[in-house]
């Protein structure tokens, strides 16, 4: 994509060029006035009568001049569209080299498209498996009242709307007329008075994927120029759309395995809970009842033997128990993230200071799940790793995202790159479309920064 807009900028260059070639036929003209300029003396006709100047002046036909005044209008108008096309598709490519999420680049898309086609409403739409069409990105004119997306972002494709003739020739349609139509979208249409509909297959990898949607309230637009604008665009914006949604699939897979994953470690904590911990809480009890009914010549002996096989069980189920808070803490489970952060800070060995602002209540159990083990692996660093004397925990939420920093004071050296544990809390992080940063100068410790949006992105499928 990157590579495209900086190819598009060398044909800017050319077409700059031509406008000079143009501002010189301009030049001319204004020289005319009314069809004549100057021609040097050689050129003149013999007849023009020798005025003793170096200049001379030729007649030209009017419909001549009208013609050459008419072509640069023209040519002024392409290039016109032209620089818009390419300042959006600029526009977006920085979008996608950013790395912004999937909705933020459709919605790009679906403003600019709807500003370089003069659109009054645009829609980015996905084709379902199930026959319905999905608004993933949207525009409407700020000028017009607001009333997208249409439907609730999502409606079947029925026979005789532009939608299923898009999405059957893959090809642009148009329509103009829904005073009859009895689909859905046709009697949406009809409410908002709309007086045309155009729209253009969107292919992603040699398949269409879904297509982009103009309504125009005014006027109709021209009739096969529009749809080849409307074309052109949607290929060269077809890449970031192609982009856009391969690190949509991406991050919607990384967020189902740790979904299925979080899912295995709670399955694991009930089987121990209900499983081995239970067994062997009833064997240590037997052995404590055969201790206590012990009798003959060797009690005190079987009573000593006992109470040390009593005491490996007990530590061996504390053992245990430590396994399966590991997976999955009842205390997050139960009470949520603050005490379960204040329960790693006590068991830490090295001192924690932990500062909590106020989250709100609750958070989605995938976002506590994902801070409570982003703090036990940054922990458990410093304490291998770190060479510290204290570690600071924060945690705030602003708006829609919590915040994370976990600083401490120790030699310092982290890198990201290296280690399993800080790249599977990387996965962890990103899988929630969210980011992760680490910063550990040699010698000036180690701060860890996360941030998780509470509210899962529009464009992750769980399916």
């Amino acid at each position: 994509m990157i590579h495209s807009v900086a190819h598009e900028t060398v044909l800017i260059t050319v077409a700059l060029i031509v406008v000079v070639l143009f501002a010189v036929h301009a030049t001319k003209a204004i020289l005319w006035r009314g069809g004549r300029f100057p021609v040097p003396a050689a050129d003149r006709d013999e007849g023009d009568g020798g005025s003793g100047t170096s200049l001379g002046v030729k007649t030209v036909p009017q419909h001549e001049f009208d013609m050459m005044v008419a072509s640069l209008a023209a040519s002024q108008d392409r290039l016109r569209r032209f620089a818009d096309v390419q300042g959006a598709l600029r526009r977006v490519a920085t979008l996608v080299a950013c790395g912004v999420s999937a909705s933020e680049v459709f919605a790009a898309v679906a403003a600019e498209g709807g500003r370089v086609l003069d659109a009054s409403h645009t829609v980015v739409l996905r084709f379902e498996t199930e026959g319905t069409a999905t608004v993933v990105a949207y525009w409407n004119d700020p000028h017009l009242p607001q009333v997208m997306p249409p439907l609730d972002g999502c409606w079947p494709i029925e026979n005789g709307t532009v939608t299923a003739t898009v999405r059957s020739t893959e090809r642009p349609a148009r329509m103009n007329d829904y005073e009859r139509n009895t689909t859905a979208i046709g009697r949406w249409a009809r409410e908002m008075d709309l007086r045309c509909v155009v729209g253009c297959p969107v292919k992603v990898e040699g398949r269409v994927w879904g297509a982009m949607i103009i309504h125009c309230v005014d006027a109709e637009p021209a009739r096969g120029v529009t749809e080849e604008r409307m074309q052109e665009f949607v290929e060269l914006i077809g890449t970031a759309i192609a982009n856009a949604q391969s690190r949509s699939d991406l991050l919607a897979s990384r967020a189902r395995v740790v979904a299925a994953a979080d899912e295995s470690r709670r399955r694991i904590e009930r089987d121990l809970h209900d499983g081995a911990q239970q067994r062997l809480v009833t064997l240590a009890l037997k052995l404590r009842s055969i201790q206590t009914t012990a009798d003959g010549p060797a009690r005190g002996w079987l009573s000593a033997q006992l109470g040390g096989l009593v005491r490996d069980l007990s530590d061996i189920l504390d053992d245990l128990q430590d396994v399966s808070r590991g997976i999955v803490p009842p205390i997050l489970i139960r009470s949520g993230l603050p005490p379960a952060l204040r329960s790693l800070a006590r068991r830490s060995a090295v001192p924690v200071r932990l500062l909590v602002g106020n989250i709100g209540g609750r958070l989605p159990e995938r976002v506590e799940v994902a801070v409570f083990y982003t703090v036990s692996e940054a922990l458990t660093n410093v304490v291998k790793h770190a060479s510290a004397s204290e570690v600071r925990v924060e945690l705030t939420r602003r708006r829609q995202s919590v915040h994370l920093a976990v600083r401490d004071n120790g030699c310092g050296g982290a890198d990201l790159a290296r280690g399993t544990g800080l790249v599977g809390l990387k996965d962890r992080v990103e899988a929630l479309d969210g980011r992760i940063e680490v910063r550990s100068l040699p010698g000036d410790g180690t701060t860890l920064l996360v941030e998780i949006p509470t509210e899962p992105a529009e464009d992750l499928d769980p399916e």
